[in-house]
Parts: C-alpha cells; structure tokens; sequence
C-alpha cells in the first residue's frame, strides 16, 4: 500500500512543502501581519472559491482559496509501513509514566524530507506537540510499538498505541470538497478576521486526515 500511495505522486512540489510550513510553523510565510490558523471540521458548502466549513468548536467560517489552490488528501497506512530513513510528522501527548505517546502519524513522501524539521508545539489536543524528523529505528516492544526519530542532532522515542491513526498523502481533486468531509486547513487570519488558505486536506474514502 505504502509504495501505491507514493507512486507517482509528485503533488509534493507544489502542496507538500507549502503544507509542511503550515505542520510546522506558527508563523504566516505569506503575510507576517497575519495570524496563522488551523482549522478542523467538516465541508458546509464550496462555492466561488469560498470553503464553508464547520469547525470542530463549532463555529462556521469561510475560508477564501487563492487561485491555483491545492487539494490533497491522505491514504491508511499502519506502523509497519514506517522504516528507518522515512521522514514523519507526529502528534504526541507526554504520558503520565514518563515519553510520549502518538496521537497520529503522516508518513510524508521522500521529495519532503528535512521540510518543517523540528518538534514544536501544537493545537491537535491541549499540550500535544508535531515532531517532524527522520525515524532512526523502529520497533515492536513488550510495552507497545515506539518510534524513534531524530531532527537538528536530537532524539526522541515515540511510543504508538494500537489503533492510532497512521497515514500518508493520497491525490485528491476539488471535486473531493463535498458537504460533510472533513477537513484539516493551514491557513491566515488577518486583522478584519479573514481566513484565506492556499491548501486542503481532504478526507476522502473514509479516510479522514488526523493532524
């Protein structure tokens, strides 16, 4: 599956580097006097390039797509998928006994590799984190399956509980923005509370995107 998923996916130039930024910055590329935002929920309606959507607090927003805006949407994957060298995105939580645990993981093509690098904080859960970094090994243990990964010359061991959601990109079309998927965006506020975006994660398949 994992080597279906890549095949032939070359959107990484145009979608995945912009997206990485938005996985891995807090600050606006685009505009520096806007805020960057991220949004979750589900599609209201898409019209004249205006994406309505319900947010998972449960607000409702439109969010205006620039021109040439991009669309992508991401396939099921699972940890065995993950070998050493590939380049991940992970969304952790600390755990009480001590390291972290996953929240999600997007297993991200290698034409991204080294984009967005680091570990920082994220708004996926309250105190969860997005480590971007290369796996060093990967294993199975008695007390669960960890992960462990390197960015800028430091380590980190992430432990993945069973039924955590794993994924990878997939090709998706704006014919993919329908009424009720979901979606995850990066996009920017500015001062007059106008969220414009460049990009899409669309959940497609039933597969909805966990970042």
């Amino acid at each position: 599956m994992r080597v279906k998923a890549f095949k032939s996916f070359i959107i990484a130039a145009s979608f995945g580097t912009s997206l990485m930024t938005g996985l891995a910055s807090s600050s606006s590329a685009q505009n520096p006097n806007a805020q960057q935002v991220r949004l979750r929920g589900s599609i209201v309606q898409f019209s004249d390039a205006v994406l309505t959507v319900k947010t998972r607090e449960g607000q409702t927003v439109d969010v205006t797509l620039a021109q040439g805006f991009n669309v992508s949407g991401v396939a099921r994957a699972s940890v065995t998928d993950i070998k050493p060298g590939d380049y991940v995105g992970i969304a952790s939580l600390p755990k009480a006994a001590g390291g972290d645990g996953a929240l999600e993981v997007l297993i991200f093509p290698p034409a991204l590799r080294g984009a967005g690098e680091g570990s920082f904080a994220w708004d996926l859960k309250p105190n969860s984190t997005m480590t971007n970094a290369t796996v060093a090994n990967a294993v199975k243990g008695v007390e669960g399956r960890r992960v462990t990964v390197t960015y800028h010359g430091q380590q980190k061991t992430i432990a993945i509980p069973e039924g955590t959601p794993v994924v990878t990109f997939a090709p998706a079309t704006q014919a993919d923005l329908k009424p009720g998927a979901i979606v995850f965006i990066s996009a920017e506020k500015d001062a007059d509370g106008a969220i414009a975006a460049q990009r899409v994660v669309v959940g497609t398949k039933g597969v909805v995107p966990p970042m």
